[in-house]
C-alpha cells in the first residue's frame, strides 16, 4: 500500500489540539489532514489509540548520549546518537561541538558533513552542526575547556565554514569579545544563526551584539552574566529583545521552574527553543565517565565535572516537553511548539519541518499522555515503534 493514514489521534497543530481528524502521509510528506472516518483504501492504517500525534522534535543543542559524542568524530558516534534520539521523539538534531582544538573541531565538522551526505541510517536525522565555541568568556566558561577558549579569528571561522559545506547552522560566541561585531556580521551573511553564549557581556555589549545580528541565546540563564538591577547584563537583553530566541534546558536542575516561568512570560511561546544540551553520559548508568579527556560524574540525572560544575544534562526532549507542562504550566500545544517549530525556525527549516502542515516532511511522533513515545515516522516511514 502507498503511504499511511494515521487516525484515532489528537493532532497537535501549531495553535491547537484537534480530535476527529486524521493525517494522510504519502511520498514522505504530509498529504492531507482530513476527517478520520474517510476511507483511504490506498494507505496502510496507523491507529493512534487515542494518543497524541505531534510534529517530530528537533534538538538544536546536543553533544552526545549513550556513550557517544559529536567530538568523537566518527560515523559510529553520530549513528549511536541518532538511534538514541529517535526513541525520544527527536526526528532531527544538530551535532554540537565542544570548545576544543582547531584540529579536533575540524574533524567533528568534517565527520558530520560526511554523515549527512551518506546513506540514511533509519533514525533521527542530523540536520546540521552547532559550533559551541571556542570564542567565549573565560569567566563564564562553565564546563568548556579553558585551555581552548580563544579570541575571535575570522580566518579560523572561514576555515570552519568552508569545512562545513553549508551544514553549520548555529555558532555561539561571547558578544563582548573584540571582533565580535565583525564575526556576527560575517556569519549572518553566510546564513548562520549566531547565539550569545558563555558570555559575561554587559547589557550594552549584548544589545550591540543583537543589533549586529545575534538572534539566539545559548542555554538561557546558564553560562551568562546574571541579572542585576544596576547592570542587567546579557540575560536582560536576551529576555527583553523579541529578536532573540532563547534556548532553555528544562530539566529543573539547570533552570528552576520559577525562572522558566519568567522566561515564558517574557519571551512568549514564539521565542523559546527547548534543548537538552546532553552529553555522552545520557542514557548510561550512574558512574564516572571520560568525556573529551575530562572526568564527568553522572548521578541522580545530573552530569558534573569533578569540581561540581554542571556539564550538560541527561535530559531528553520528550521529558523537556513534559516538564514544561507539569513544572511550568504551559499548554501541551505550546510545549511541543517550543520543541519543534521554534527549533526548525532557528535553522531555516520551518518551511519543511516543525509542524503538522500539508506539504511538510512527515516527521511525526505518537506519544501518550505522559509524553512517552510510542511511534516515530521520519520522512513518512516508520523508524521506531514501541
Amino acid at each position: 500500500m502507498e503511504g499511511y493514514f494515521i487516525k484515532n489521534v489528537k493532532i497537535i497543530t501549531r495553535n491547537s489540539i484537534i480530535a476527529g481528524r486524521g493525517v494522510i502521509v504519502k511520498n514522505g510528506k504530509i498529504a492531507s489532514i482530513c476527517d478520520e472516518n474517510r476511507a483511504e483504501t490506498s494507505c496502510s492504517v496507523i491507529d493512534g489509540n487515542g494518543m497524541y500525534l505531534s510534529p517530530g522534535f528537533i534538538d538544536l543543542h546536543n553533544h552526545g548520549n549513550n556513550g557517544a559524542d559529536a567530538m568523537d568524530a566518527t560515523y559510529e558516534a553520530l549513528d549511536t546518537m541518532s538511534k538514541f534520539h529517535i526513541k525520544n521523539g527527536v526526528t532531527g538534531f544538530l551535532a554540537t561541538t565542544l570548545t576544543s582544538s582547531r584540529e579536533n573541531t575540524l574533524k567533528a565538522i568534517t565527520n558530520a558533513v560526511d554523515f549527512m551526505g551518506g546513506k540514511y541510517n533509519g533514525a533521527s536525522q542530523v540536520l546540521g552542526l552547532y559550533l559551541e565555541g571556542p570564542y567565549f568568556s573565560q569567566i563564564k566558561k562553565g564546563a568548556q575547556p579553558a585551555e581552548y577558549i580563544a579570541d575571535i579569528d575570522i580566518d579560523e571561522l572561514s576555515g570552519y565554514i568552508e569545512a562545513g559545506k553549508g551544514c553549520i547552522k548555529i555558532l555561539a560566541l561571547a558578544p563582548e569579545l573584540e571582533k565580535s561585531a565583525d564575526a556576527v556580521r560575517f556569519l549572518t551573511e553566510k546564513g548562520i544563526t549566531v547565539a550569545a553564549g558563555h558570555t559575561n557581556a554587559t547589557y550594552a555589549e549584548a544589545m550591540d551584539g543583537i543589533n549586529n545580528g545575534i538572534t539566539e541565546a545559548t542555554h538561557l540563564y546558564n553560562g551568562m552574566r546574571a541579572l542585576s538591577h544596576k547592570e542587567p547584563g546579557v540575560l536582560a537583553a536576551c529576555l527583553l529583545d523579541r529578536r532573540v530566541c532563547c534556548e532553555m534546558i528544562c530539566d529543573g536542575i539547570h533552570v528552576h521552574p520559577a525562572t522558566m516561568k519568567i522566561a515564558v512570560k517574557m519571551k512568549g511561546r514564539d521565542n523559546i527553543a527547548l534543548i537538552t544540551d546532553s552529553l555522552r553520559g545520557n542514557g548510561l548508568p550512574d558512574g564516572e565517565y571520560m568525556d573529551d579527556g575530562r572526568m564527568v560524574i553522572v548521578k541522580n540525572n545530573q552530569v558534573r565535572l569533578e569540581d561540581g560544575t554542571l556539564a550538560g544534562s541527561t535530559l531528553t526532549l520528550n521529558r523537556a516537553v513534559k516538564n514544561m507542562v507539569e513544572k511550568v504550566g504551559v499548554s501541551l500545544c505550546d510545549a511541543v511548539y517550543m520543541a519543534s517549530y521554534n527549533p526548525a525556525k532557528q535553522i531555516g527549516k520551518a518551511d519543511k519541518k516543525g509542524s503538522i502542515d500539508v506539504g511538510k516532511d512527515a516527521d511525526l511522533v505518537i506519544f501518550d499522555g505522559g509524553v512517552n513515545v510510542k511511534t516515530v515516522l521520519v520522512g513518512g516511514k516508520i523508524v521506531y515503534k514501541c
